[in-house]
């Protein structure tokens, strides 16, 4: 599927959400969030977004914001230059930028990748992961 198909909601940088919040799709959070989340889908922090939650689950998560509370991604966790995190971690893959600030544990699931992740761009692997979702469905 080309990229023009793939359905992406924002919480713009103006939103301030406060509650519980379940998707499928794909996320991307500019604004505050405060509560849990949940989702099959792929789930990008800006980074002028600021989360504060109980737990942060999805499939796949990058940030490049500030998230304080316990993540979960079933696929991958990629922290951004310039990140904030504060919570503990369960996920199968990990990255970890220079310039990441992180406090937590991270747990790691017996999955192993399909990708080598650390032989390509963080743009290029977005990119395949998001190319990957859309075949799939």
């Amino acid at each position: 599927m080309d990229k023009e198909n793939i359905n992406y909601t924002i919480l713009g940088s103006e939103t301030d959400f406060d509650g519980k919040l379940e998707f499928r799709d794909n996320l991307k959070i500019n604004g505050r969030f405060t509560g849990t989340i949940t989702s099959d889908g792929n789930l990008e922090i800006d980074r002028a977004a600021v989360c504060t939650v109980d737990k942060m689950a999805a499939k796949a998560i990058v940030i490049s914001g500030t998230v304080n509370g316990n993540i979960e991604a079933s696929e991958r966790i990629e922290m951004c230059s310039g990140s904030k995190v504060k919570g503990n971690i369960v996920t199968a893959r990990l990255r970890i930028a220079d310039d990441v600030e992180f406090e937590g544990q991270v747990t790691m699931l017996d999955k192993e990748p399909e990708v080598d992740l650390f032989s390509v761009a963080s743009d290029e692997y977005k990119q395949s992961l998001v190319l990957k979702t859309d075949s799939e469905d």
